[in-house]
């Protein structure tokens, strides 16, 4: 141990414990101790290094450099030998960082949508350290190779339920900030758990990208898509069956819902959704119809457009009569993404804007890790579900299934 170093004292640190410092952080009660342990793991690293040599060697000082803990911020001295061939293990050279406790913390805020500057002061009221908003950057960056990593995956080769949207957010591109889309895929597994297939970014929503997201899936595995549930975006469904030609395509009804009811008069708004309710709730296909006839009959002449959309979408609006309630209650709407979407803006709610693509990419990839942590069981009533799949897609899951 250095001798300059003073020996930590456990009477006074007991004093001060009970005087009311606080052990971590500036000023810790802890650090000095922290200190005096490192240093002599380094003399013992160093005295070891000595023995291990054939040359002659011998200690030659140390040198002072500043370190960052979870107890605070302490000059640590690091011995030197002479022959300068000393590498220490415990804190390697160049090091700033005793543990990577504080970049976890950081990490770890950042996954909660704190801001750079919120997570700046938490630093500095755990830790009694100061990080500027580089150090932050750099630490978060951390999760862009991660990130690739996994949006470059393989996937399963057959999904029963594919639910894909769009969710639009501010990104700085050429000096100005603009809205882009971010693509997000989310797929159920044949075990019946929710998970997040990928994440893409375009300046605009259209069918044309959305091709590229599902040769994107296809070119990772996917093989198979059974039913893909999707908004009511022009060219969509056309996009998914270019790709999986079996695939059915559901077009979500809240989404239709809430399209139509922009063109609705407020004053009718009660009546019209009171007209609309046994279209899609009908038991079967055909009592469906004939609602869309009634509604058609009443409000036709009000609203053509309104009644248009939903005959023009008919063929994809109406996938899931043909199924029982628990294949219609997953497949009918998007809600199970927009949750996910909805979490997505939980996180972002306190940014403005991003400066790039990636800024926006990592902290919405923590966001889905932390929503996945959720996701361990299967959805309700699953077996049922998929062997009711197995009949109404007989053939296209044995491969998967082992059968």
């Amino acid at each position: 141990m250095n001798k300059s170093t003073p020996q930590f004292d456990f009477e006074e640190a007991l004093e001060a414990l009970k005087a009311g410092r606080d052990l971590n952080g500036k000023d810790g009660i802890l650090t000095p101790l922290i200190k005096q342990l490192t240093e002599a793991a380094l003399a013992a690293e160093l005295e070891q290094h000595i023995k291990s040599e054939d040359e002659q060697n011998r200690k030659n000082g140390s040198t002072p450099k500043s370190i960052k803990s979870a107890s605070g911020s302490f000059q640590l001295n690091t011995p030197r030998d002479r022959n300068g061939t000393f590498e220490p293990q415990l804190v390697k050279k160049h090091q700033t960082h005793l543990t990577d406790e504080i970049e976890r913390k950081i990490l770890s805020l950042f996954a909660l949508g704190s801001s750079y500057q919120d997570i700046s002061g938490h630093i500095v009221e755990l830790y009694g350290i100061d990080v500027s908003t580089a150090t932050i950057s750099a630490v978060t960056d951390k999760l862009i190779p991660e990130l690739r990593e996994w949006q470059q995956r393989p996937l399963d080769s057959h999904y029963p339920f594919v639910w894909l949207d769009a969710i639009h957010h501010k990104v700085k591109d050429d000096g100005r900030f603009v809205s882009k889309a971010v693509y997000t895929v989310l797929g159920l597994s044949i075990e019946g758990q929710k998970e997040v297939l990928g994440l893409y970014v375009s300046e605009s929503e259209g069918a044309r990208f959305w091709l590229s997201v599902l040769t994107d899936l296809n070119n990772r595995g996917v093989q198979d898509i059974l039913i893909a549930a999707v908004d009511g975006l022009t060219g969509f469904p056309e996009a998914i069956n270019s790709i999986f030609p079996e695939t059915e395509v559901q077009l979500c009804i809240i989404h239709q819902i809430r399209n139509s009811m922009k063109y609705i008069a407020s004053k009718n708004q009660k009546a019209f959704m009171a007209d609309l309710k046994p279209v899609y709730k009908a038991p079967t296909i055909n009592a469906a119809e004939d609602a869309l006839d009634a509604l058609e009959a009443k409000w036709g002449k009000h609203y053509p457009i309104v009644i248009q959309s939903w005959r023009n979408k008919w063929e994809n609006l109406s996938v899931y009569f043909k199924y029982p309630e628990p294949i219609r209650r997953v497949i009918y709407t998007t809600n199970t993404i927009e949750a996910v979407h909805r979490q997505f803006r939980k996180l972002t709610k306190t940014k403005g804007g991003f400066p790039n693509e990636n800024s926006l990419l990592k902290l919405l990839y923590v966001g889905i890790k932390n929503a996945s942590k959720k996701w361990t069981m299967p959805i309700q009533n699953w077996n049922l579900t998929l062997s009711q799949l197995a009949i109404y897609f007989e053939g296209r899951l044995d491969a998967a299934l082992d059968l």
